[in-house]
């Protein structure tokens, strides 16, 4: 009996039935009618008890027993694959079947809910749900706990290899000593910026041909991708054929939609630039969230903040909003898109901050894990940490606890791997810089140049690599938060030089 075989054969399948759910949902999230959302469920919960049955065969999971027994006799992707599903599959098995299905479905209703509550500012609204899915991952941590891992490491263990609350706590420490006073001392003045810039409306057509031309410019492939809208800007891909974005529009607010453009094409970048032969294993997309949000918060930041950046397509938003744009000077601008403040929502909190938003979720997240906080506390005490980290409270939930969709999807453990990655970004760039001039690329407008240096040190390797190894290939030492610390300070000493 050939187990590889059968193992392949059940992929194919699963793998299919990944790229019809994964349809269902973009589409919920981007086009579908408000009223499709219950019939669509539906669909899902047909589609996913029919894909659970695949995953749970016999046959297959013979297979993949048999394979992960004799794993010194596999290739190295094979063998790789063999370990990740043998892993999944351990842990699915603790889940009994109608818990797994009913969240499923639970997760396909719940980004609607979310959206409406956040739209009416109505907390109340959305807590049942929550509930729901916090009682699950609280199931999940119960089933998945083992000698070494615990509580909240479970769930962080799912979005980061090797990477638990010591080791995030002994990172979020080095901030909290290195770069939290900085922080605070830069933000305790408001800053000033041309009027223009936060007094005028930005046409969303305006904006949607900029964020038109930014594909252009970062070289996302528009034949293995597109560009929609929705409430909150995510990635979303199933190879690295088909790997979409989507960003949201704010007409007083013109940056939000530029650096949520720009932000989203990072991680499809990466997705579009794996290996194509992966597609059809379990190593296509990246290797964690971490390595994903590096790439992302690298072009994000320290592309499209830069000088060199703007100095080079400054004008073209200009020739965009000739009326809006006439009185402001490409200094002004700069300045603008690097403003520092005590800001509310994480996705357009500034460079320096980003952090220690990242920081609130993951306190609160711990707490929710451990037994010292309930679901329906989760408003009073998300404002208490933002008055303790950054000096401001939310005026409404909207602003506040309902600002992201994440914790409606279920993806608990996922937020730490935003300041990690942004950790990660600082090193990458210090070795790209090694390698090739980046400002150089940048205000030649030859960002492609950055993109084949991530396909080959991060990108080609997809899911075969783990964030250790890929940070020893790219960078040659080991992840050293200091060099983000390092970034950020001399960054803005210069900017916010008195």
């Amino acid at each position: 009996m050939n187990y590889l075989d059968i193992y392949q054969t059940y992929r194919k399948k699963i793998k299919a039935y990944d790229y019809a759910l994964w349809l269902i949902s973009w589409d919920q999230e981007t086009e579908a009618p408000e009223r499709s959302n219950d019939y669509a469920s539906n669909q899902l919960e047909v589609l996913a008890s029919a894909q659970y049955d695949l995953e749970m065969a016999e046959e297959r999971l013979e297979a993949i027993n048999h394979l992960y027994d004799q794993i010194n006799d596999l290739n190295d992707e094979i063998k790789i694959e063999i370990k990740k599903v043998k892993k999944s599959i351990d842990r699915l098995l603790k889940i009994p079947k109608e818990s797994y299905i009913d969240y499923q479905v639970l997760l396909s209703k719940s980004s609607k809910v979310w959206a409406e509550a956040k739209h009416n500012n109505d907390f109340e609204s959305f807590l049942p749900t929550l509930e729901k899915i916090v009682e699950f991952n609280r199931l999940v941590v119960k089933l998945y706990e083992t000698d070494t891992l615990k509580g909240y490491d479970v769930l962080l263990d799912m979005y980061e290899d090797e990477m638990g609350i010591k080791e995030y706590d002994q990172f979020f420490d080095t901030l909290k000593e290195n770069l939290v006073p900085f922080v605070l001392e830069k933000t305790k003045k408001k800053p000033k910026f041309n009027r223009a810039l936060t007094r005028n409306k930005f046409s969303i057509e305006g904006q949607r041909a900029f964020s038109k031309y930014l594909l252009d410019v970062f070289s996302y492939d528009l034949k293995k991708g597109v560009l929609k809208e929705s409430v909150h800007p995510f990635t979303s891909g199933v190879s690295s054929t088909d790997t979409r974005i989507t960003t949201a529009y704010h007409e007083d607010n013109l940056i939000s939609s530029i650096f949520s453009t720009i932000h989203e094409m990072g991680h499809a970048i990466y997705e579009q630039q794996v290996n194509e032969s992966y597609d059809e294993t379990l190593l296509n997309g990246g290797t964690s969230m971490g390595i994903h949000e590096s790439q992302s918060r690298l072009y994000e930041n320290m592309i499209g903040r830069s000088y060199e950046f703007w100095a080079q397509h400054y004008p073209k938003l200009q020739e965009i909003f000739k009326k809006e744009l006439k009185k402001v000077t490409l200094d002004e601008f700069y300045a603008y898109v690097n403003g520092v403040s005590r800001g509310l929502i994480r996705i357009e909190a500034d460079e320096l901050t980003y952090s220690l938003h990242v920081m609130i979720r993951y306190e609160i997240e711990k707490q929710l894990f451990n037994g010292k906080l309930k679901v329906k506390d989760l408003p009073k005490t998300w404002n208490k940490l933002y008055r303790k980290y950054l000096g401001v409270t939310p005026k409404t939930d909207t602003e506040g606890v309902l600002q992201d969709i994440h914790w409606a999807g279920g993806s608990f453990g996922y937020f730490p791997t935003y300041a990690l990655g942004t950790a990660y970004a600082a090193q990458i760039y210090h070795a790209m810089n090694q390698d090739i001039d980046i400002a150089k690329a940048i205000s030649s407008n030859q960002i492609h140049l950055i993109n084949e240096w991530s396909k080959e040190k991060i990108h080609q390797f997809g899911g075969l690599k783990t964030p250790k190894e890929i940070m020893l290939i790219a960078t040659k030492e080991p992840f050293d938060p200091h060099y983000y610390v390092n970034y950020l300070i001399e960054k803005y000493k210069v900017i916010l030089k008195d």
